[in-house]
């Protein structure tokens, strides 16, 4: 059996990698949202 040490360093690096692509996808979310919401604005007139 293989155990890995799995440190507290590990973890944050970890955590800090899923807040980065939290953040990017966040980002990317509200840019399409935004371009949708100017599509709609637009049709209206």
């Amino acid at each position: 059996m293989v155990f890995t040490v799995y440190t507290i360093e590990m973890a944050y690096a970890r955590m800090r990698e899923l807040q980065e692509l939290a953040n990017r996808s966040r980002a990317h979310q509200s840019v399409s949202a935004s371009k949708r919401a100017a599509k709609k604005h637009a049709k209206k007139r």
